[in-house]
Formats: C-alpha cells, structure tokens, sequence
C-alpha cells in the first residue's frame, strides 16, 4: 500500500477544513500510510486529534501553488493528492486513485469529479448546476459530475493526486499563476514527460461552490482571462474551440445590432442561432427537477457565458496577467 500525502492549501483554518478532515478519517486506507498537510497564512492548530498524521505548515500571503510546493518539500508520500479546502472526499477515493496508479507506470496523475454537496446553499448549488450544464460545462462536465473514465491533459487541482517522482522531475507547480496552476503543471506531465492524467468517476469528491452570481461571477471572470492567456502561452491545451465557442456567442449576441438597426428583415434569420441556444437551455433545464432553482440556473448559464467570453478576448489581448508582473 503506498503513502499519500495529502496536500491542502488554505488561508486560514476555517470550517470547511473542519468538515473535510473527519471525511480523510474515515477513508477506505490505512490511516498509517497518509499524512495531512495543512498550508495556511500563519501560525494555527486545529485541536481534534485523528489516526493520520496532521502538519498544520503556516506559509505568509502566497499564491496556492506556492503553497502546494512548500506541502510537497515537507511530504513524505510516495503518492500527493491535492485538494482545496473547500473539498471533502468520498470513502473509495483514495483507494481507488492508488488502484489507477498500480495498473499502469505510464500514469503520473490521478483525478476524478468535483460535485456540489447537497448541504450547500440555494445559490451554491444554483453555481454548481451551471458548471455541470450541458451548455455551462460543455465537454468539461466530468469534472463536476461523474462521467467514464478516461485519459485527459488537463485537470483541476482540486482533486488531482499526483506520483511524487513525477513531481520531482517537473519541479513541482512552480509557477506564478493562479487560476491556471494546475494547467501549467499538466502540460509538463503530458507534454515534457509523455506521461497520462487518468480521471475515473470513483475518484470522487465533494466541492463546495462559490455564491452565484456574485462569487461565481467572479471565479468565471478569474478563469476565462487566464484561459485566454494561456491560449497564447500555453496553446497545447488551451488552444481549443471550446475555449473560444462563449466569445463566439458573446459576439453574436453583440452582432444583433445589424438586423435591429439596420436590416430589419433579417432579424429572423439572425435569431435561428439563438432560439437553438434556447432549445438547449430548456433541454438543461428539464434536468433540474427544482423549478426555483431551474429559473436561476438557465439565465445564469446565459451571464456565464457572456461573462467568460468578455474576459476570455480580455486574456487573449493581454500582454503579461498580474502574476507575471508581480514575479518580475
């Protein structure tokens, strides 16, 4: 059975962390094979005791996956599992992630769904039902609901489990951004390595979701200018229609100005577009079964994709994100 250190960036000890910890006490593994290393801002304890080992490692104000390094240089795991403070694991979840690594030397990494936690808040779960819409999360669904398993070169740090020698060999994240650590870090895998990323459905966590509209709001914007950037630096998987399809949408949606103002007759042809878009949504929407929170979701789904596509064009057009600058 190999060790697994479990990595866990956070800025302070808060309740989410309180709630994810009994969850790693009660994981199918041998609590002598993992440790827990918590990474916030300063100097914190948390005073309940639990069969694995527990390092609470205070860092300073720095980036997630700065922190992320500073938990491996301390870790002892042949296996690190990355996750967020905000996520809780499911009983199989790491031994199912060891079982995928045991199959194959190939695999460097191991990641699995993300799904919102039924005690999250109405506007919680209004944020996570868009990420796993048809039309909000697009081929990237299976990151936030279980879908088959597959081979994929980009994953989410959120619950992503990683071969210690691997991280070795690419130096860990070692890396200035954030959002978009994690796809730094995959690239090295998939690309300098030629190694694979497996995602399985059991290898599957709970993840609380920011508020909608305002902190999903914010998330969108922090993770389309990033993807729009990295499309510049890091085309290998970022370089993608699907990337680009809100952008596509945002400026169809400004591009109605043409039949309004000066070709009315063409206005019914030009909306053929949109009305399939609102088939697609009603398709969405049918698969929510709560009305009230179906008549947040569809228009949320609709402000995601305007939003992400404005800050997408807004990342493409950057010449350097504030990570860059700051790093300099």
């Amino acid at each position: 059975m190999k060790t697994v250190s479990i990595i866990i960036p956070v800025k302070e000890i808060n309740d989410y962390i309180r709630e994810s910890l009994p969850y790693i006490e009660a994981l199918d593994y041998d609590k002598s094979k993992i440790e827990v290393i918590v990474l916030p801002d300063f100097e914190s304890k948390i005073d309940k005791k639990f069969s694995f080992d527990l390092k609470i490692i205070p860092t300073t104000h720095i980036y997630p996956g700065e922190k992320r390094d500073m938990g491996v240089k301390a870790s002892k795991g042949e296996i690190i599992a990355f996750i967020d403070d905000d996520v809780f694991p499911m009983k199989q979840w790491l031994k199912k992630a060891v079982e995928i690594f045991e199959s194959s030397s190939d695999i460097a990494a191991v990641g699995g769904p993300a799904a919102t936690p039924d005690n999250d808040s109405f506007l919680q779960k209004a944020s996570g039902d868009i990420y796993a819409s048809l039309l909000g999360g697009g081929g990237y669904r299976y990151r936030y609901k279980p879908e088959h398993a597959r081979f994929v070169d980009d994953f989410p740090s959120c619950n992503l489990l990683v071969r210690r020698d691997v991280l070795d060999k690419i130096g860990g994240f070692n890396t200035e951004f954030w959002p978009g650590e994690d796809t730094v870090m995959c690239l090295k895998i998939v690309r300098d390595h030629k190694m694979k990323i497996a995602y399985d459905p059991d290898v599957f966590v709970y993840h609380h979701r920011r508020n909608f509209p305002d902190g999903h709001i914010k998330q969108v914007k922090s993770y389309a200018l990033h993807r729009g950037y990295f499309v510049k630096k890091f085309p290998e998987t970022s370089f993608r229609l699907a990337y680009f399809i809100p952008t596509f949408f945002t400026l169809y949606i400004l591009s109605f100005i043409i039949p309004l103002l000066f070709a009315r007759n063409l206005l019914a042809l030009w909306s053929l577009p949109l009305a399939l878009y609102g088939i697609l949504l009603l398709i969405d929407g049918i698969k929510i079964k709560d009305i009230k929170l179906a008549s947040v979701v569809l228009p949320g789904i609709f402000v995601n994709h305007i939003v992400y596509g404005i800050y997408f064009i807004k990342g493409l057009l950057s010449p350097k994100l504030k990570e860059e600058v700051k790093h300099k």
